[in-house]
């Protein structure tokens, strides 16, 4: 068993790479997808996976989320209970595509690589890094309001975006994803605690965009992907439900993105100094700016 973060090329079949211009044609976004991300700060309900899979991330997440895995060490974060409060379990982690062959291919899963690459401009696109969020039945946490980039300031300029995709339905009962329509407009907000409490943001918020709070839940299938910019306000709610809800995350950034820090940006990852390109074994190059 090896570190799967020094193979930047897909490592099974899951997900066939396209060999021509014609064979990327069936997975851009159309000019309209385009313009309300824009608008809108997100864009969902992208198909990015079948029930195949599904299904083999699935069987993988149950194999990585055992903290008796063999490769456990190359993880760098893992929270089998991020809000330590029993009554409230949401599981998070970073690093599992260095570990697990399904979870390191979706990374080049095509639908997605083409619509990061179009929402960042169509310039190259840089992986950052990979997150599960896993709420199980009934007792399933919330993830409090925030906004990615606040965590990712150790990087510069900003030119980042996540991908939410479901690998159960995701639902208002279940936990679902829930986004502030425009909220990326607002600038850079001060940092909450990401877990406990859910409305910590608020208080960093003006009257102006306190009053133009008000979340949408994006209910999606399992195998749907959503988008969103760096700067969009989101969060999710508890899970109360008979049903999980599990999810895993890909943060890209353009090429061309710099340290901004001279502390380790990820745990077990060589320092990038500040002002150096971020790019390497952990930071793989997914497509260059023109096919």
């Amino acid at each position: 068993m090896e570190d799967l973060s020094q193979f930047h090329h897909p490592l099974t079949d899951l997900f066939p790479w396209p060999k021509s211009k014609k064979e990327w044609e069936p997975y851009r976004l159309s000019k309209g997808q385009l313009e309300f991300f824009q608008e809108e700060g997100y864009l969902s309900g992208i198909t990015l996976l079948n029930s195949d899979q599904i299904s083999a991330l699935k069987k993988d997440l149950e194999e990585v989320a055992d903290p008796s895995h063999p490769l456990h060490h190359l993880f760098h974060e893992f929270h089998s209970n991020e809000s330590e409060d029993p009554d409230s379990v949401l599981f998070h982690s970073l690093g599992h595509w260095r570990i697990s062959r399904a979870f390191h291919d979706v990374i080049w899963n095509p639908a997605f690589v083409m619509a990061a690459h179009q929402l960042l401009g169509e310039r190259g696109l840089r992986f950052w890094h990979d997150q599960l969020f896993c709420k199980p039945a009934r007792h399933g946490g919330v993830v409090a309001w925030h906004q990615d980039y606040s965590y990712w300031t150790r990087t510069v300029k900003m030119q980042h975006l996540t991908c939410w995709c479901g690998l159960d339905d995701a639902t208002v009962d279940n936990g679902c994803l829930y986004y502030v329509p425009k909220s990326h407009t607002w600038g850079l907000l001060e940092k909450p605690a990401l877990a406990g409490n859910m409305d910590g943001l608020m208080e960093f918020m003006n009257e102006a965009q306190k009053a133009a709070f008000n979340p949408v839940p994006i209910e999606l299938e399992a195998g749907k992907g959503t988008f969103h910019h760096p700067l969009m306000v989101h969060g999710s709610y508890e899970n109360r439900s008979s049903r999980s809800r599990s999810a895993f995350v890909l943060n890209v950034f353009a090429e061309g993105t710099l340290s901004n820090s001279d502390e380790t940006l990820l745990k077990g990852v060589p320092i990038i100094p500040k002002g150096a390109k971020m790019e390497g074994q952990f930071f793989p190059l997914l497509m260059e700016a023109s096919l």
